[in-house]
């Protein structure tokens, strides 16, 4: 696959229609039309509170649509989720805290706990407790945990927010090297123009809630992607590009 430009892989999930209202009377999405296609990277962007992480978590099957419908063309693709925070239990260690999926399903792989800990880079602090890593660190280990048993589909929930931006640039830069290594699907919820033009193949612009896609914009920018790329006149016009269809989504909501 050319990982150059947007992916025309086969559909992965497809959401038709997808509505969400809450018991309150809140409504989160409103007739959400979708497409995510095999191996590549997608990314929500838009203001808070308009549904990005619930379109994620609807296709995680972490929340029910209250209308529409998730469609899996080819069965539904093994999944891995990193939250917003890394929730990593404070009692076991980095190697425990990435072995949990495979130990709540039943199986004990500690060759995949320890490949998965050597491709994200913490091979060294697999006996190490959370309270012992900085913020990046233990990022880390959350996505470890994501991946470690070999989904097909990655969902992100911001993951990186709350990071200084050094280390966010840095993982940044360390999660496109896991992607490009692994060809998976990405789907990234971020409410950063800049690192969601750095990241994609496509970013699908959302309206403030209730959330539905206002546009989709490609950056067909070459990877691999790297500082050069952040400093470039090619990534500042994506940048200006995305942005203004941004603001033209606020505006249209009023």
């Amino acid at each position: 696959m050319d990982q150059s430009s947007p992916s025309h892989g086969s559909p992965v999930v497809s959401l038709r229609g997808v509505s969400k209202s809450y018991a309150t009377g809140v409504q989160a999405l409103a007739d959400f039309d979708l497409v995510i296609r095999a191996g590549e990277f997608v990314s929500f962007l838009g203001p808070s509170g308009c549904g990005k992480s619930t379109a994620l978590r609807i296709v995680a099957g972490l929340s029910a649509a209250t209308a529409g419908r998730v469609e899996w063309p080819n069965g539904e693709a093994p999944i891995g989720f990193v939250f917003q925070d890394p929730t990593l239990m404070p009692w076991a260690t980095v190697e425990k805290n990435v072995a949990l999926p495979l130990t709540l399903s039943g199986r004990d792989d500690s060759t995949a706990v320890a490949d998965v800990l050597q491709h994200v880079g913490l091979h060294d602090f697999a006996s190490s407790y959370p309270r012992e890593l900085s913020g990046g660190m233990k990022m880390r280990a959350s996505i470890a945990r994501a991946l470690v048993t070999g989904p097909d589909l990655l969902l992100m929930d911001e993951p990186f927010a709350a990071l200084d931006e050094i280390t966010r640039f840095k993982l940044n830069n360390e999660l496109l090297g896991l992607w490009h290594e692994s060809k998976r699907t990405v789907v990234f919820v971020t409410h950063s123009v800049f690192e969601s033009v750095f990241l994609s193949q496509r970013i699908v612009v959302m309206t403030p809630r209730p959330g539905r896609v206002f546009t989709e914009i490609a950056i067909p920018a070459a990877y691999p992607r790297d500082e050069n790329f952040r400093t470039s006149v090619e990534y500042a016009d994506f940048c200006s590009q995305v942005g203004k269809a941004l603001r033209a989504a606020i505006g249209e909501a009023g």
